[in-house]
């Protein structure tokens, strides 16, 4: 699970604990990882191991390996995600370079180094954290709507080319969730609005549904009126409307 300090991805780590699953736990912040790590094994009897890892960095992979030395890896869950705010030509260099490396670059390693095993076994799941922004350009957050359809895509072909090892893989191309990091900095209540524990706990009942799942009803409406009723320039100026405010 990686990005599981709080959020969502907090609150996958806490399903999947519920559902019985030992839990692999990476995030950059180790004192909200041990938070996190404490109060599953409180409640389910689990076994968590933490690795504290900046996801940019190359190097979590080796990391992310040897926690997971021995292990029967059952699924995996790319959740970290840094998204650069305002207009694009606004963004430093580093801002935008550390958006690809969390969102793009880490998803693909993680998914490398760990599927592997799953395959020779001849079963697990993926999830890829991927967003309605990804589904068209979004204005104010473009480098992170980009890096989002990117999962999208990438999910879905590994769906495809997974599925005969006995891997379930699925983008889930969530809505917007009050999570710490939407609050600050959004803080604006949308229709539709899932908590982050409904959506991972949809996400996860909706593993052999891939390639692509949109968790909760509303959002699904949403999205097949910006894919399939609206033209892209249509849905693209709508969005931009919604998000002219992100600074």
């Amino acid at each position: 699970m990686a990005g599981a300090s709080e959020g969502l991805g907090a609150a996958f780590a806490a399903e999947l604990a519920a559902r019985g699953m030992n839990l692999v736990l990476v995030a950059r912040r180790g004192h909200l990882l041990a938070e996190v790590a404490g109060e599953l094994t409180e409640a389910h009897g689990i076994e968590v191991r933490c690795v504290v890892a900046d996801l940019a960095d190359p190097a979590f992979v080796e990391q992310l390996a040897t926690a997971a030395s021995g292990l029967d890896v059952g699924v995996v869950i790319y959740n970290a995600a840094f998204a650069p705010l305002g207009p694009f030509l606004d963004n430093s260099e580093f801002g935008i370079t550390r958006a690809v490396d969390v969102n793009v670059r880490g998803p693909m390693l993680a998914v490398r180094v760990l599927a592997p095993a799953m395959c020779d076994r001849g079963r697990g799941a993926v999830v890829l954290m991927s967003s309605l922004s990804g589904l068209q350009g979004t204005p104010h957050i473009a480098v992170y709507a980009a890096s989002k359809a990117f999962n999208t895509h990438l999910a879905e072909s590994l769906w495809y080319e997974l599925r005969s090892s006995g891997i379930d893989v699925v983008a889930c191309c969530a809505g917007a969730m009050p999570t710490p990091g939407y609050q600050k900095n959004f803080g604006k209540k949308v229709p539709g609005m899932l908590s982050p524990q409904e959506a991972a706990r949809q996400t996860l009942d909706a593993l052999s549904r891939g390639p692509r799942f949109v968790p909760g009803f509303v959002n699904r409406m949403t999205a097949v009126l910006m894919g399939r009723l609206l033209s892209r320039r249509s849905a693209v100026r709508v969005i931009g409307r919604s998000t002219r405010d992100v600074t």
